[in-house]
């Protein structure tokens, strides 16, 4: 697939005015939906400012690729618009947006359309290119430049003859022979994008990989511009992509092992443990497309410390090697979180939805089960509410250990969850809980740590039995016997806690609620957020429904606060301001905490204590209402399903309201 295959006439416009990057947004939007790639327009502008919310996709330079992969997007398609006077797209640089290139990409099926993406990422990284676009005099002409660039880069599609235009600039460019430039013949390599023919070339100096979050266009710019600076510099150069579309141009064996050093440009998870023992530069995906020359000439300079692969499952491109002891076990805590989460929301939500369709009349002792419908649906969400603790174990001990740790983290947390009689003085079983499993991962994960150590020595014909039998017997042996001991007293920590939390009485439940509620809103996603979602989490397996309302209302006011100011105290924002603030509405309602973040960052000082004070407002009105949940997310979306809804829903609203109102009182008035 050409690049002039997805994008339409239709979706083009020239010589465009526009104020603000949101109009700019709205026409691109628009021009997509013009040329028939829509079946959602809404959905495809959300998903476009999400993205956009991540970061800006300006790229400098007078350039700008806003993306979306959202199930809005009936075929993949580009639409293009050329702005003179340029628009302020918050880009890194400072610089207006000349050209600005929107992509849509279907959610799901095939990814032959990634091809063409990236091969316009990498054409707007070449001089000239950007400013014959802007230059055109039609639609016709846009396309025509865009065409001969492809032809003259990547070669004439099969079976067709380049264009009269296409053959010039392949013949100015120096020809194609033998699938490589020029410049690969002398040494540098040819691109590492889809769809380029490599050369067969030995010896890279340097080698990279780039990846970002979506895949779509900043890892082809990254690789590329990598690449170029690569020739520009004598330097022979490879760029690994990893996009959504699974990795291209994959590094061998062999070439890491000459390499001088590797530039890991990317803002996702990499395997990392083929570079184990090579001196490896860790930066964002950004700085391989804005930094290049610094980053290469870095990796020839013999300064790049070593890396020393620790087990850990990858790495992002942001170096991270001297976290701190309280830094490492968070990240390895919220590895096994995140993994854990899915089961807890989909089982807990099933469950809620059993007891929803029950007749409590029936059988109240049999309650969730008296109807068929109901008893589906409980037995469902109780399979799957129950592998959370296992599954928390495992990844927390993936991340430690790598997928030598799975299987020792899966089986300790199952130990966990059932509880053991066995060293348990007062006899019968313990209730290890959340605390158990969390406890289990760890020990799981260091113990395939130490095994790793132990048998480093052995000699190197027995290096394929580690993973497939010395690791997972040894290893889980090993971590059951641990965690069966310590299960009594975890057991003991965990019913202690669950006491302590049934006989508090109202005033104190009330405390706790707004202490929770508060936490939500400190960091808004950071350590004091996530340390109240995982008590609220863990309180929810133990059958305490009320704290994880609470923390779920806390957590579902900083966006609604913020919106509602926007709305109602209009002078206090920027236009922007206020635009963006009508997508924290949704946020909000949907339990997005994070919505909040970008008006904290500009204006901590006044929105966090506003916030901070209706959350807390907020999960102490839900402990007093009692209202219970039993699904840790959701939102709105799972009102019927908690208990007291209408309560729960006066909490959340009179706790945003106030701290609307707190907000606006300290805010002064904006400057437009």
């Amino acid at each position: 697939m050409r690049i002039t295959e997805l994008l339409k006439t239709e979706s083009i416009e020239l010589d465009v005015k526009v104020s603000s990057k949101e109009e700019a947004i709205d026409r691109l939007v628009s021009l997509m939906d013009a040329g028939g790639r829509l079946k959602d327009k809404a959905g495809y502008k959300e998903g476009i400012l999400a993205r956009e919310g991540l970061g800006s996709t300006a790229i400098g330079e007078g350039i700008a690729i806003p993306h979306a992969k959202v199930e809005g997007v009936g075929t993949p398609g580009l639409a293009a618009m050329v702005v003179p006077e340029g628009v302020d797209y918050d880009a890194f640089d400072g610089s207006l947006a000349h050209l600005l290139f929107m992509i849509a990409a279907p959610a799901e099926g095939a990814d032959v359309h990634l091809e063409a993406l990236s091969r316009l990422s990498t054409l707007l990284m070449n001089p000239g290119f950007k400013e014959g676009l802007i230059a055109a005099k039609s639609k016709e002409e846009f396309l025509q430049i865009i065409d001969e660039a492809e032809v003259a880069r990547f070669g004439a599609p099969e079976g067709a003859e380049a264009s009269e235009g296409g053959k010039k600039g392949t013949e100015e460019s120096g020809g194609v022979k033998d699938g490589a430039s020029e410049g690969a013949n002398a040494g540098a390599p040819a691109s590492g994008n889809a769809g380029s023919v490599k050369a067969e070339i030995k010896g890279y100096r340097v080698l990279a990989v780039t990846a970002c979050p979506t895949g779509i266009a900043h890892t082809y710019m990254a690789a590329e511009n990598l690449e170029n600076t690569g020739k520009k510099l004598g330097i022979p150069l490879k760029a690994e992509t990893d996009g959504s579309g699974g990795a291209q141009n994959v590094l061998t064996r062999e070439e890491i092992a000459g390499a001088d050093a590797i530039i890991i440009a990317a803002d996702k998870n990499v395997e990392m443990a083929r570079f184990d023992g090579k001196p490896v530069i860790m930066v964002p995906v950004a700085d391989g497309i804005h930094k290049a020359e610094d980053l290469v000439k870095r990796a020839v300079s013999g300064t790049v410390p070593v890396y020393h692969h620790t087990g850990a499952a990858g790495s992002t491109g942001i170096e991270d090697g001297n976290d701190s002891l309280g830094r490492t076990v968070y990240k390895h805590l919220m590895n096994g979180v995140s993994h854990m989460l899915p089961f807890v929301i989909g089982g807990g939500i099933l469950i809620a939805l059993a007891f929803l369709f029950d007749d409590y009349s029936i059988d109240p002792s049999n309650f969730g089960k008296n109807t068929p419908l109901a008893a589906y649906l409980k037995t469902i969400g109780e399979q799957a509410f129950g592998m959370m603790l296992p599954i928390l174990a495992g990844f927390i001990a993936m991340s430690i250990a790598d997928r030598p740790g799975l299987a020792v983290g899966l089986v300790a947390g199952m130990i966990a969850k059932m509880g053991s009689t066995f060293a348990n003085p007062a006899g019968g079983d313990v209730n290890a809980g959340f605390l158990g499993a969390l406890f289990a991962g760890f020990v799981g994960g260091y113990i395939v740590v130490g095994l790793r150590k132990l048998f480093s020595r052995l000699p190197k014909s027995l290096e394929g039995i580690k993973p497939v039998l010395l690791y997972p017997v040894i290893g889980i042996f090993l971590a059951a016997v641990v965690t069966t001991f310590i299960n009594p007293y975890m057991g003991m920590i965990n019913d202690g806690l669950t006491r302590f939390l049934g006989s508090m009485g109202g005033a104190s439940r009330i405390v706790l609620g707004m202490v929770l509620g508060g936490m939500m809103s400190i960091d808004m996603g950071g350590p004091f957020n996530k340390a109240a979602y995982v008590f609220g989490t863990a309180q929810l397996a133990e059958g305490n429904f009320e704290v994880m309302a609470a923390v779920m209302a806390g957590g579902m006011v900083p966006p609604i606060a913020i919106a509602l100011c926007t709305t109602f105290f209009k002078k206090k924002f920027t236009d922007k301001e206020r635009q963006s603030g009508i997508v924290n509405y949704v946020m909000g309602l949907s339990f997005i905490t994070e919505g909040a973040i970008p008006f904290a960052a500009q204006d901590p000082l006044r929105v966090i204590p506003s916030c901070i004070i209706g959350s807390a407002l907020a999960g102490g009105l839900s402990m007093a209402f009692g209202c219970t949940l039993r699904a840790p997310h959701g939102g709105i979306f799972v009102l019927p399903t908690i208990g007291n809804p209408f309560m729960y829903l006066a909490a959340v609203v009179v706790g945003a309201a106030v701290g609307c109102v707190i907000l606006g009182f300290l805010k002064k008035n904006a400057r437009q």
